[in-house]
């Protein structure tokens, strides 16, 4: 049962994840992180982390997705460029993505079929407690956790100004006219005759 529910996670996590960069609307791209982040807290369940397990769904999948979704509605639908910004990158980025395939692919066989035999690590009594993340995240990942939270401020504030700036209109110049001079009592006689 528990590899059953090992690659339906992973399943869930890799096409949330290909469905994030492979949809062009921002509220689907959105939905789809939504389901990458509930399928990876899944898979911290079936590694005994239920603490990590719940704080991602509450925290990730549901607060920082909210951030997410007002973001993407604030900003918009982004039209893309006609022209390419770099030359040759259609056929350039398939060729790096293979090669970034084809090297991770060689580093998780190489290292991970060792382990196919053994038992796995073994887990301290109280792995995954919110103690032992308290103590984690408030001394030994302190500046990391901080920076972390600094990043997704300044990300969302920056959002904000650039969709600001995109929103705002010139004002609206009205130019004076000249007074029209009212026409003469004969210019009014020579234009009725």
């Amino acid at each position: 049962m528990e590899e059953v529910a090992f690659f339906a996670g992973a399943i869930g996590a890799l096409g949330g994840a290909i469905a994030v960069i492979a949809l062009r609307n921002p509220f689907y791209s959105v939905l789809a992180l939504v389901v990458h982040l509930v399928a990876l807290a899944g898979l911290f369940l079936l590694l005994h982390a239920e603490f990590i397990a719940a704080a991602q769904v509450v925290v990730y999948a549901g607060a920082v997705m909210v951030l997410y979704v007002f973001v993407a509605a604030y900003v918009g639908g982004v039209e893309e460029p006609i022209w390419e910004p770099i030359a040759g990158q259609r056929f350039l980025a398939p060729l790096l993505a293979a090669a970034l395939f084809i090297e991770l692919s060689i580093a998780i066989l190489g290292t991970g079929l060792k382990a196919i035999g053994g038992d796995g690590p073994t887990i301290p009594l109280g792995f995954g407690s919110p103690a032992s993340i308290g103590e984690l995240m408030l001394e030994r990942f302190l500046i990391a956790f901080e920076a972390a939270s600094l990043l997704l401020l300044i990300a969302a504030v920056g959002a904000v100004v650039l969709a600001g700036r995109k929103h705002q209109e010139p004002p609206i110049v009205v130019e004076e006219q000249p007074p029209s001079k009212s026409p003469s009592r004969e210019e009014v006689a020579r234009i009725g005759s």
